[in-house]
């Protein structure tokens, strides 16, 4: 018994499979002679194909539309049958959606700007309907300030019962628009305040334009003026915000560069000018790690990271054991040995790898911006960036606090005989802290690969921003490099826009110079041999 009520049960669920088929056969052949009657120089007939096409409810209806009012719609030429092909790409058949490899001979189909005007308006309907959001933003933004009164109720109708309350404030605006440009005195006034909290182009064009008007009604212009206004207000607003954002993103490039500086300036008290290259190294092996894994970007970076912390650190290490260790206690020699080093492993570079610039892919996920409003967005390489320096600072402050490395290097700081007394091995411990600063140079270079171009003289343009950064915020103290690094690029990035690049960061120079005559010692002064030297 039940198998046969199964069988039944199989047998009609055949049938209601069969039956949708069918229809859907039918129903795409039906728009396929349809399309047909597009051959024809008459183009309001062609107008009339083109709605009876957008009645049809086809889901393939808007683009086919589209492609006839944009002129991106063929016609074979043995049976008449409809195509769209844009430029030189290949033939999309306009019911199925498939693309035809050899199609045959296509002809245009001829349209007028009679066409073009009437499905505008048409295509535009179709877009308002579409059950994306994105969508639908997409086609109101399209329709701003170009609508006709026929348009602008069609669209007022849709915003009543638009659920997306986005795609609903531009629905708002367009007609809003529409009626500053052609409605009645009142009508314009209620514009005006619709469009007064919109950050749009052209709301802010159309707002500026009704209150530079000296032939307008007087209400209207000084309703417009103080509309104007208000936007001007949040426009500074989100300007200062974008700055702050890039100010933040810029100074956690500083603190990413130069917290290693701080931490080998600060326990062994070297003027490491070679500390930029470290950061070039890291910068070249993220470049490394992408020829190696072309097919997948995201991973490269990955595996750049601490890539990039092994490669400068052995080389940082190779400098303390080759040359640094003979050099203590005299830090004029130390500046010098290290500046002839910089310019040894810039030469390096340049031969193995050309002098010049290499770009480095942004994976997919890095890519693209955080949109807030049209006058303000962030973005995503930059806000990882800022993640990324916070992360690698906790990291490093764990390190410092919670392992034994961290113990021997503080011990070391603040009393290295008293160290050496007790069993540590200053010797091996300058080594590894000299390794640690550059490797995490080393991670600096990986995040400036996201954001710039990778070449030999990289690391040079942030040495100098590096020791402000480690000066002003207290030599070997983490959270005065912390503080020092996002206060001086917030404070550049305000100052770029009233004096200009050069000019802020000399404002800067000064400004590092006097804070430097108050307080010798920085923000955070260190304690220990660093303090007392």
């Amino acid at each position: 018994m039940c198998r046969q009520r199964l069988a039944r049960w199989g047998y009609q669920l055949i049938q209601i499979v069969a039956l949708v088929a069918l229809a859907s056969s039918a129903y795409g052949a039906d728009l396929s002679e349809t399309l047909k009657e597009l051959d024809t120089r008459n183009f309001r007939q062609q107008i009339e194909v083109a709605r009876e096409v957008a009645a049809s409810g086809h889901e393939r209806a808007p683009i086919i539309v589209k492609a006839i009012q944009q002129g991106h719609m063929y016609l074979r030429a043995s049976d008449q049958r409809a195509f769209i092909r844009r430029d030189d790409g290949p033939a999309i058949d306009s019911v199925s959606g498939e693309e035809v490899a050899e199609p045959g001979q296509l002809e245009p189909v001829g349209i007028n700007n009679l066409v073009r005007m009437k499905l505008r308006d048409l295509v535009a309907r179709l877009e308002l309907q579409h059950p994306n959001p994105d969508k639908r933003l997409a086609a109101v933004e399209n329709l701003y300030g170009s609508l006709s009164s026929e348009e602008a109720e069609r669209v007022r109708e849709f915003a009543v019962d638009e659920t997306n309350p986005q795609v609903k404030a531009a629905m708002r605006t367009a007609v809003a628009l529409y009626k500053l440009d052609a409605g009645e005195r009142a009508a314009k006034i209620e514009a005006i305040e619709r469009l007064s909290g919109s950050l749009v182009q052209k709301s802010r064009n159309a707002l500026q334009a009704a209150a530079n008007d000296e032939q307008a009604d007087p209400a209207v212009r000084e309703a417009a003026r103080e509309a104007f206004a208000s936007v001007q207000t949040q426009l500074t607003i989100y300007g200062r915000l974008e700055q702050l954002f890039f100010g933040l993103s810029l100074g956690s490039v500083l603190v990413l560069a130069a917290i290693g500086l701080a931490i080998t300036f600060g326990v062994m008290g070297v003027i490491n000018m070679a500390h930029g290259e470290m950061i070039m190294l890291g910068a070249y092996t993220t470049y490394v790690m992408q020829l190696l894994l072309p097919n997948n970007i995201a991973l490269s970076l990955v595996v750049a990271i601490p890539a990039a912390f092994l490669v400068s650190g052995a080389v940082g290490i190779g400098i303390e054991r080759g040359v640094i260790r003979f050099l203590y206690g005299r830090p004029l020699e130390t500046l010098l040995a290290t500046f002839g080093i910089s310019l040894i492993l810039r030469q390096v570079v340049r031969t193995v790898f050309g002098p010049l610039n290499r770009q480095v892919s942004t994976p997919e996920w890095m890519s693209g911006e955080i949109v807030f409003n049209p006058a303000f967005s962030v973005t995503i390489n930059r806000l990882t960036i800022i993640v990324f320096a916070l992360a690698v600072f906790v990291g490093l402050v764990l390190i410092l606090k919670r392992t034994n490395l961290g113990l021997w290097v503080r011990a070391v700081s603040q009393n290295r005989s008293m160290a050496r007394a007790v069993g540590v091995r200053s010797e091996w411990v300058d080594a590894l802290t000299f390794g640690l600063g550059s490797g995490v140079a080393g991670l600096a270079g990986v995040a400036l690969s996201q954001i710039t171009n990778v070449g030999p003289n990289l690391g040079q343009q942030y040495i100098v921003d590096s020791f402000l950064v480690v000066v002003f915020g207290g030599a070997g103290n983490l959270l005065g490099t912390l503080f020092a690094g996002m206060s001086l690029g917030i404070l550049n990035k305000l100052l770029e826009p009233e004096t200009g690049a050069v000019l802020a960061k000399v404002l800067l120079l000064v400004f590092v110079i006097l804070f430097i005559q108050r307080r010798p010692q920085g923000l955070f002064p260190q304690r220990g041999r660093a303090a007392e030297s």
